[in-house]
């Protein structure tokens, strides 16, 4: 039995979010002392493990700002989570064998004054590659910031990727780790989540009579939600009246009160969606509940992933799961995940390209599940809970044989 602790900065939801609580269920299952500790965890906006008690989850510092004026978001991620790793280090009294931590390797040289414990850094992706510098004082501002995430993820005991495709992002990207071989552990799928009891919709979405389009992301704009919509734009020019009668679109996504970007970029995609005439067919929802999300990808006829050089994205993988095809664009971690024509379609990140996929679906109403049924068995062999938690086992046990 090993005593392991995450550190994560934000306990909310999200694809980190999720793969930190699966792997924290994972040991767990496998008899681990486990426990979170986190800068933030809000009880009306996180998954449903972190809230009921199945996994232990102690916040600090969250009183420290997340930003000064909407400014340096950056660097109080950077200082939160520093202050978390001195507090569990200094004045938690936990006695620990293994840390677990992901996002910001910051708090890698300060998780090291226990000199017994043993670092796990999972990288989700090259936090440098995320944020654009477009003027100078953003470049100034990002370069020290850069170079710490370069050092210090070099100081963990093993680092561990989300696919083969941030595996090679991590070589070309930290040309001073190129000695370091990250091992590549695929999120995966709690299945058991996956399998309660289906609600109906309810007051989802309005019912309607034929394709149900989905997309399920972040309100971010890094997530190019806006090509859902103008997809779902150029597939009504491609219709009959008839067609288009009960064809619909549901924008789902993670919205944060706290996040300015998810209150802006929600009201662009109304805004774009009135622009084009769809308001009628589009329903937008805003941090729906794990059950909702059942009954959302249970509805749908496919699954819209829009995001470009995505590094993983759990979310195809539960589409699969449930039976559900997925269009997504050709690049990045999908290209791992889904088989083109066999679990969905990968497309150009044109409204053309994913209209053209779509339009299959209204065509062929048994392509669902053909291609439905494909996905599921994709995902049973390939990202299982039990494969997870197996090889996350594995590592965290060589790692103190070391």
């Amino acid at each position: 039995m090993v005593n392991v602790i995450f550190v994560h900065p934000d306990m909310g939801i999200g694809g980190a979010e999720r793969l930190i609580v699966d792997a924290a269920l994972a040991l767990q299952n496998r008899k681990h002392n486990v426990k979170i500790y986190t800068a933030h965890h809000d009880a009306s906006h996180c998954f449903e493990e972190t809230r009921d008690g199945t996994l232990d989850v102690v916040t600090c510092g969250d009183w420290m700002p997340r930003s000064f004026f909407g400014r340096f978001y950056a660097m109080f991620a950077y200082l939160r989570m520093i202050f978390v790793s001195l507090y569990l280090v200094l004045f938690s009294g936990e006695e620990f064998d293994v840390v677990v931590c992901d996002q910001i390797s910051a708090c890698i040289p300060f998780l090291r004054w226990k000199k017994s414990a043993k670092i796990l850094f999972y990288c989700h992706f090259p936090d440098l590659l995320l944020t654009q510098r477009k003027s100078f004082l953003k470049k100034m501002y990002r370069a020290p910031i850069d170079w710490l995430e370069e050092k210090t993820t070099g100081m963990a005991d093993v680092i561990l990727v989300n696919s083969n495709f941030t595996a090679q992002t991590f070589k070309t990207t930290f040309k001073s780790l190129s000695s370091i071989t990250p091992e590549v552990l695929y999120p995966s799928l709690n299945f058991d989540a996956f399998n309660e009891a289906i609600e109906p919709p309810s007051d989802l979405f309005p019912p309607g009579q034929g394709p149900l389009f989905l997309s399920i992301n972040r309100y971010e704009r890094k997530k190019n939600l806006s090509l859902a919509i103008e997809a779902f734009g150029a597939l009504k020019d491609n219709l009959s009246e008839d067609e288009w009668k009960g064809t619909r679109l549901v924008m789902a996504g993670g919205y944060d009160e706290r996040v300015t970007e998810n209150k802006e970029h929600y009201l662009e995609l109304r805004n774009k969606a009135e622009e084009l005439g769809l308001t009628d067919h589009i329903t937008f929802l805003r941090s729906f509940s794990d059950a909702e999300k059942l009954t959302l990808l249970d509805s749908c006829t496919c699954l819209l992933y829009t995001p470009s050089n995505e590094h993983f994205g759990i979310v195809p993988i539960e589409a699969m799961y449930m039976g559900r095809p997925v269009i997504a664009v050709k690049s990045g971690g999908p290209l791992e995940t889904i088989s083109d024509k066999e679990t969905g379609f990968l497309c150009d990140p044109t409204a053309s390209s994913f209209a053209s996929a779509m339009m299959k679906f209204i065509k062929d109403t048994k392509l669902r599940e053909k291609l439905g049924k494909n996905g599921r068995e994709r995902v049973l062999s390939r990202f299982s809970f039990k494969a997870f938690g197996d090889k996350l086992d594995r590592i965290v046990m060589n790692l103190l044989q070391e």
